[in-house]
């Protein structure tokens, strides 16, 4: 069973539909006991960090994902999932003139999550679709997958990861940012592999798989 973490954030049917398509079983729930008796864990995601983490510890999940991710089941998290693994967000909260501010994450891997800065072209949010700098074709998550397949993001901000040897992809959009990560059961990316096409669910087949 596919347990999906269900914690107020956008972006849950489509995840469920992909994985369905699949011919998996995906549990949409936020309920430990249940989350910690599947056999995968995905961690999906649209919205603002600051208030993911509120519902996150409003559920009482934080303690619930570190437990899961402790006991060796693979764990995929997806766009704002991949982003809440991490250290800390530059999240902007309130209106613009407030600026910035530091957003604690669950702290699982080390890193922070940057904003785009504004250069002219570019649009931000970045959406639509780009293409993988696969780093390693080692990382069991891109097995199969050809370096430079398109898929699609939509985000305003982007991962910094400390350790590089983490980093499965990068991608390059006003800057080159790290697109998506792997240690040991843990899986996450930036983009949307359920909206990626055939790419995205043979990524989703990969991690099915771990």
């Amino acid at each position: 069973m596919v347990g999906v973490i269900e914690y107020d954030a956008g972006n849950i049917s489509s995840v469920m539909r992909a994985l369905k398509f699949l011919g998996k079983e995906p549990e949409l729930t936020n309920d430990p006991d249940v989350l910690k008796k599947c056999d995968h864990v995905v961690f999906p995601g649209v919205g603002a960090y600051f208030s993911a983490m509120e519902s996150l510890r409003k559920s009482g999940l934080v303690e619930t994902i570190r437990e899961i991710i402790s006991a060796g089941t693979p764990f995929l998290g997806i766009c704002l999932g991949q982003q809440l693994l991490f250290d800390e967000s530059e999240e902007i909260i309130g209106s613009t003139d407030t600026g910035a501010q530091k957003i604690e994450g669950l702290k699982i891997l080390r890193g922070s999550i940057k904003r785009f800065k504004e250069k002219e072209g570019y649009k931000i949010p970045h959406m639509g679709w780009n293409s993988l700098q696969i780093q390693k074709q080692e990382f069991r998550l891109f097995e199969g997958i050809d370096n430079g397949s398109f898929v699609y993001f939509v985000h305003s901000y982007y991962l910094e990861a400390e350790e590089n040897g983490i980093v499965a992809a990068k991608t390059d959009y006003i800057n080159t940012f790290d697109s998506s990560v792997e240690k040991d059961n843990i899986f996450a990316c930036q983009f949307h592999p359920e909206k990626s096409g055939d790419i995205g669910l043979e990524i989703l087949k990969n991690f099915c798989r771990a």
